[in-house]
């Protein structure tokens, strides 16, 4: 086959690459540093590039030649040489942990610029042609979230919606939800797209001390709509985590007695709507697709009976007996959800 001349451009994409840094070992699948790719597609060819993100993380790895930062299933810790002040030390300052910048799973375009994102609080620019790693943003600098999905939406102005979980904030977890312009006003076009980010609702969190997990969200022409799946985090235990020398993995609790509730925020008034819908327990990471018919939401997840997938993705399990070890206990299903908007009470 051949590809066909009209077709140019720059397809990034992103994904863990190093799962060995000297003697030691990363546990899961989804800890490794990142590597980005790029695919230039030019008169009927394709040029291939990879190059792994410089985050912080991968200096002071490579630099230790060990794992010396904390990934989601595989806790790290510094230098054991240290006296035990520092050590003492460093176990208090791990309360609400600083997060990884290996921005390990998608690519963000805001305005003109690209980033790698992940689920932390950070996302690091990267040089789309050449995949050199430039400057870290901090979403806290700009909107009160500790977590934040990797997977945003446009809208047709070209802002950026995306949404995270605000845990710190005098005990009131909640779901933010935040909107990113392409660019700021003229005069300030040299400014951040950062620094006019803006606050479109935010969703109490039905438990204060374990708020959902969510990796995605659904977005139809005047709504967003936000899963509160029973599949939570439990904020107490990801405190003491670090102390008790376990991986923030192990924080992540599903309850299938619970209910998953739908949220529903109307984009004009940014405001919830007031009904709340619900569905029985469910484990859910990607939407497929929302979008709204005669007077109802209609939106396709990905929905599994329980947290096993997760599990199947530790390297222990990634083995040459794959197939015996991991019985995925939930089958992915495909469920649809049809919502009305007007409805009898």
């Amino acid at each position: 086959g051949q590809l066909p001349t009209w077709l140019e451009g720059i397809l990034l994409r992103n994904g863990p690459g190093m799962h060995i840094i000297g003697d030691t070992k990363y546990n899961h699948w989804f800890d490794g540093l990142a590597l980005l790719h790029s695919f230039t597609f030019k008169n009927g060819e394709v040029y291939y590039r990879s190059k792994y993100l410089r985050s912080d993380t991968y200096n002071c790895n490579i630099e230790a030649n060990r794992i010396v930062v904390s990934e989601f299933g595989t806790m790290a810790y510094p230098d054991p040489c240290k006296n035990i002040f520092a050590k003492a030390f460093s176990y208090l300052s791990h309360t609400i942990p600083e997060f990884t910048d290996n921005c390990l799973i998608n690519i963000m375009k805001a305005g003109d610029d690209f980033y790698a994102t992940s689920e932390t609080n950070f996302i690091r620019k990267i040089n789309p042609q050449t995949l050199e790693t430039l400057e870290k943003v901090d979403y806290t600098k700009y909107v009160a979230v500790n977590l934040a999905t990797s997977h945003p939406h446009y809208d047709s102005a070209g802002n950026i919606l995306n949404m995270g979980t605000s845990i710190v904030d005098k005990g009131k977890t909640k779901y933010v939800l935040f909107k990113i312009p392409p660019s700021g006003p003229e005069k300030e076009k040299k400014k951040s797209c950062f620094k006019h980010l803006e606050v479109v609702c935010s969703i109490p969190s039905r438990s204060l001390l374990h708020p959902s997990y969510y990796h995605s969200f659904g977005i139809t022409e005047n709504y967003i709509i936000f899963i509160e799946q029973p599949f939570r985090l439990d904020i107490v235990k990801m405190a003491t985590a670090y102390i008790r020398g376990v991986n923030w993995a192990s924080c992540l609790a599903y309850n299938k007695e619970d209910k998953t509730w739908f949220h529903f925020v109307d984009k004009k008034t940014k405001k919830e709507i007031s009904t709340k819908f619900y569905t029985d327990a469910m484990v859910l990471f990607h939407h497929i697709n929302a979008y709204e018919e005669d007077g109802h939401i209609i939106f396709d997840i990905i929905a599994y009976k329980d947290n096993s997938l997760y599990d199947m993705f530790y390297l222990k399990n990634l083995t040459q007996d794959f197939e015996e070890n991991n019985k995925l206990t939930s089958i992915p299903t495909c469920k649809r959800f049809v919502v009305p908007l007007q409805y009898d009470k």
